[in-house]
């Protein structure tokens, strides 16, 4: 690997792999020199893509990673056209529904609504799945040359595992009963148990993706699946919104000029603004177009963007770095990094938590060393109306529960309360002193999600006098929680417990 961009890339995708990671890990996973690791997690950490992790100097991806995967599933505009339609689909046959478009010879989720059950999908969006073993890859093969079988069989960079060329004809046979149906049936491929139906939706006149529904045997037989999926899935009305569907212009990050790989970084700011022409993408940029073009060429090559007409789009393969596992992460792993500078910034312990019913529960936390310390984990209710991110937490008109005098100086007065609740609100935080326990204080933040609302709050306790400038310090950690949880929140559902 000669081109900064590309080893840049190679060390994103072995950070996706597993992390944190060591810069010994990486050599090791990618071959390079240490030097070049080095240098190149520098820029990644600069560009805001990766965060020192640890004492031992591992790094991990961050969120901001995801503007990468968010730039192809923008794009493309197949979870925007479509996602409505298979939710109500998903809601209506209360079945597990998925959106899934070919990368190479496999295939990759691009939108996934799985229903509970005490057996359920595990799939994430981003994850690859071999085309042989799922309905929706018997549809897209269904469309490929003999060049693509070949390619097939051979195994290309996307392949999660080695292809079953020994099954090669019973693959052709369902792709070719696949087209000739105009829908596949996947009878326990991708794991025992789970039946699956699925149907392409076209543009252009080739399969832009497949919508499958999924579920168990336990609940369904292939063909009773079929019998209740196929009325409803209305590939005419799905192709005609996904045709009219003008995907939003990308919106490229900004990216350090000033750091240790220019070259990487600049070919980093190329990859989020993918979706235009060579002119549009080096203005987004700011960069001059020879500069762009380069960097265009090289994601060209590596397969993560391609050409439409005179436009460089993103391909599905940008997924691959990262955006399964990010895109999935809960409330309690995005505050974690931050919590973690909280309390080194201040010396003292800091928690994140939800609210549960009358009580908050703790979902993330950061011990600071100290003599005397709270001892509180992750899991640990406490009733709101006692704590300081309860009062920035509870409505002005939700049930407080049974309010207790924990201390002497608890309030327990319903009204007094409700007046303290609408205060947090109007200053934006909340102290309690003493009333959980004596000789306690704490000051709260809310965290909002993307729509603005209060889904969380983040604390700082200490057995001292609150100090100066510790509510900026809290205020600064929330927006950090906030601009992570939106990124990660972009296209799955928030996991706040």
């Amino acid at each position: 690997m000669t081109d900064p961009l590309e080893r840049g890339l190679a060390v994103l995708r072995a950070m996706a792999a597993g992390e944190p990671c060591r810069p010994s890990d990486l050599t090791r996973a990618t071959g390079m020199a240490r030097s070049t690791v080095d240098r190149v997690l520098a820029t990644l950490v600069a560009a805001g893509f990766a965060s020192p992790s640890g004492p031992d100097r591992s790094v991990r991806l961050t969120p901001r990673v995801l503007t990468i995967g968010n730039t192809y599933l923008s794009g493309s505009g197949i979870p925007d056209a479509l996602g409505p339609e298979v939710r109500e689909l998903a809601e209506a046959l209360d079945e597990s529904v998925s959106l899934a478009v070919a990368d190479g010879t496999a295939v990759r989720f691009v939108t996934q609504l799985p229903r509970r059950r005490s057996r359920s999908l595990t799939f994430r969006v981003g994850d690859l799945v071999p085309a042989e073993r799922c309905a929706a890859g018997a549809l897209l093969a269904a469309e490929w040359t003999e060049a693509g079988w070949a390619r097939w069989r051979t195994g290309s960079p996307e392949t999660v595992v080695a292809p079953d060329v020994a099954g090669e004809q019973a693959f052709r046979d369902r792709a070719a009963e696949a087209l000739a149906r105009g829908h596949a049936r996947d009878d326990q491929l991708i794991e025992p148990g789970l039946i699956a139906i699925a149907v392409p939706v076209r543009f252009q006149g080739r399969a832009a993706c497949a919508v499958s529904v999924v579920s168990h045997g336990s609940r369904h037989s292939v063909e009773s699946l079929a019998d209740l999926a196929l009325p409803h899935l209305d590939t005419a009305r799905m192709e005609h919104l996904l045709a009219a569907h003008r995907p939003a212009p990308p919106s490229p990050i900004d990216i350090p000029g000033d750091t240790p790989v220019q070259s990487l970084a600049r070919g980093l700011a190329v990859l989020t603004a993918l979706g235009g022409t060579l002119s549009e993408i080096a203005e987004a940029t700011g960069l001059a177009r020879a500069t762009a073009r380069r960097a265009l060429l090289t994601l060209v090559e590596l397969g993560y963007a391609g050409r439409s007409g005179n436009r460089f789009v993103a391909r599905p393969k940008v997924l691959e770095l990262g955006y399964a596992r990010l895109s999935s992460l809960s409330l309690g792993e995005i505050a974690t990094p931050h919590l973690t500078a909280l309390a080194g910034a201040v010396g003292e312990s800091a928690s994140v938590a939800v609210l549960d019913g009358t009580d908050i529960r703790y979902v993330a936390r950061a011990m600071a060393y100290k003599i005397m310390s709270v001892d509180v984990t992750v899991g640990t209710r406490f009733p709101a109306y006692a704590t300081s991110m309860g009062r920035v937490l509870l409505a002005e008109d939700a049930d407080l529960g049974g309010t207790a005098r924990l201390t002497p100086h608890t309030v327990t007065d319903p009204v007094a309360l409700r007046a303290l609740i609408r205060q947090a609100r109007a200053d934006g935080f909340a102290i309690v002193n003493d009333e959980l326990e004596e000789g306690l204080r704490a000051l709260a933040v809310p965290i909002h999600d993307r729509a603005g609302q209060v889904v969380a709050a983040v604390n700082v306790a200490t057995t001292r006098q609150v100090r100066p400038g510790l509510l900026a310090h809290l205020q600064a950690t929330a927006l950090a929680v906030e601009t992570d949880l939106a990124l990660v929140t972009e296209r799955t559902a928030p996991r706040l417990a």
